[in-house]
């Protein structure tokens, strides 16, 4: 049986392919790629919980408990690759709509076709 967390994220990536391959619309575009990115979030963060022995993991934070001895732990390193790609998308998510806003103020259009004849 499938998590659903991987259909989910499965279903993000796909629609977001679908929409950055037909559509045409520059701030639509951006917004298939955070789509995109969103799902492969999602898809790395699930890949982290795995049963083991019928037992969800516990965070990977250190309490100095003994009750948590044997206990499974949640990667770690999904979750840090994760955070990191996150702060770096919203940073691109912010460049590429400035540059997307510069672009319809100066050619007065979000479409791409309208814009790729504008090139000369």
């Amino acid at each position: 049986m499938i998590p659903f967390q991987f259909v989910t994220a499965f279903l993000l990536i796909c629609m977001g392919i679908y929409a950055f391959l037909y559509k045409r619309n520059l701030i639509k575009l951006i917004l298939a790629l955070d789509i995109i990115d969103s799902g492969i979030h999602l898809l790395l963060i699930s890949l982290g919980y795995r049963l083991e022995n019928g037992v969800l993991p516990t965070a990977p934070i250190y309490t100095g408990y003994e009750t948590l001895k044997g206990t499974p732990m949640v990667g770690p390193i999904p979750q840090a690759l994760v955070l990191t790609s996150i702060v770096i998308g919203v940073c691109v998510l912010a460049l590429a709509m400035a540059l997307t806003i510069n672009a319809y103020r100066h050619y007065g259009s979000l479409d791409i076709n309208k814009l790729r004849r504008l090139r000369g």
